[in-house]
Parts: C-alpha cells; sequence; structure tokens
C-alpha cells in the first residue's frame, strides 16, 4: 500500500504534469474533462487529488481501496466524508478507471478497490458531452434528486450506503 506521505506538493504537481502530457496527447479530443488542480484559495481539488494518487507511477498503476483513496484525500480535506471522485471520474469524466464490481473487462478487482487503466484510452462509454457538462443548473438537479447518487442512492455528505 502506497503511504500518502510520500505524495507532498512537489509530487503531487510532478505526477499531474504527467496527467496533463497524457490528456493533451491522447484524451482531450475525446471530450475527456481534465480536472482543474488548483481550486478555491490553492487547494488541490479532490478530484485532481484522486486522480493524481491512481495515477501515482504510471504506467505502473495498482489497485487502490477506496478506504486508502479517502484517507489520501482526507489528508488535504479532513472533513470528507466518503470519497466518490474514482467513480465519476470513469464514466462522467471519461478516465479509465477500473471499479470493482463493474466493469471489469480488463482486469479484476475487488468492490471497493479502483485502479486506473490507462491514460491513452478514455474509459469505454465515455460519451462527449456527457450529462452534467449539459445541464443548465448543477444545484438544482441535486436538489431535486435530494442531493443523492443515481446509481447507488447515497446521500452527498452521508456515509455511503455500500
Amino acid at each position: 500500500m502506497l503511504d500518502s506521505l510520500i505524495l507532498n506538493k512537489k509530487s503531487i504537481e510532478s505526477v499531474y504534469k504527467t496527467i496533463c502530457e497524457f490528456h493533451e496527447k491522447y484524451l482531450k479530443s475525446f471530450g475527456v474533462k481534465l480536472p482543474k488542480l488548483y481550486g478555491f484559495k490553492k487547494k488541490f481539488t479532490k478530484d485532481a487529488l484522486v486522480l493524481v494518487y491512481l495515477a501515482y507511477d504510471y504506467p505502473n498503476t495498482r489497485k487502490v481501496s477506496k478506504e486508502e483513496l479517502t484517507k489520501f484525500v482526507r489528508s488535504h480535506y479532513p472533513n470528507t466524508n466518503d470519497v466518490q471522485q474514482a467513480r465519476h471520474l470513469g464514466a462522467q469524466a471519461g478516465w479509465w478507471i477500473v471499479a470493482g464490481g463493474r466493469d471489469n473487462i480488463v482486469l479484476r478487482i475487488e468492490r471497493g478497490s479502483y485502479q486506473l487503466y490507462t491514460l491513452e484510452q478514455p474509459y469505454p462509454g465515455f460519451k462527449k458531452g456527457h450529462r452534467i457538462a449539459d445541464t443548465d443548473d448543477w444545484e438544482k438537479i441535486k436538489e431535486k434528486y435530494n442531493c443523492r447518487c443515481a446509481t447507488c442512492g447515497s446521500q452527498e455528505g452521508k456515509p455511503h450506503f455500500h
């Protein structure tokens, strides 16, 4: 298991730079969405942290548990309840992240684990302009569905059902 302390600011920026290079060369033309590295108050974004963690030592990626990802994100966002970014980065943003128990067409990993498969091809079911980008007001949609995940029914900010 990778110790999250290894990923200091400099190493996060270095892995993100590699991701950017692959995105530009292979994924941008498919509409794969590159998360911003920095957000509010120059903090790393959660999406970027998860992608960096999964891409560490690319192309020699490894299986990472949801608990391990959550622990890493909590090192930057202590109040994080449950990390959903890996699943969303795959199906919604286009990154080919294998999720245990779902779409295991290239790797066999158990439920509750993730692994970045490649930075050279988009997630197989990804469609350019997928859902979120096409909505007028994301906050209204979240309100309408009581901030629940359409896939599993878990509510934002509360413990995950599974």
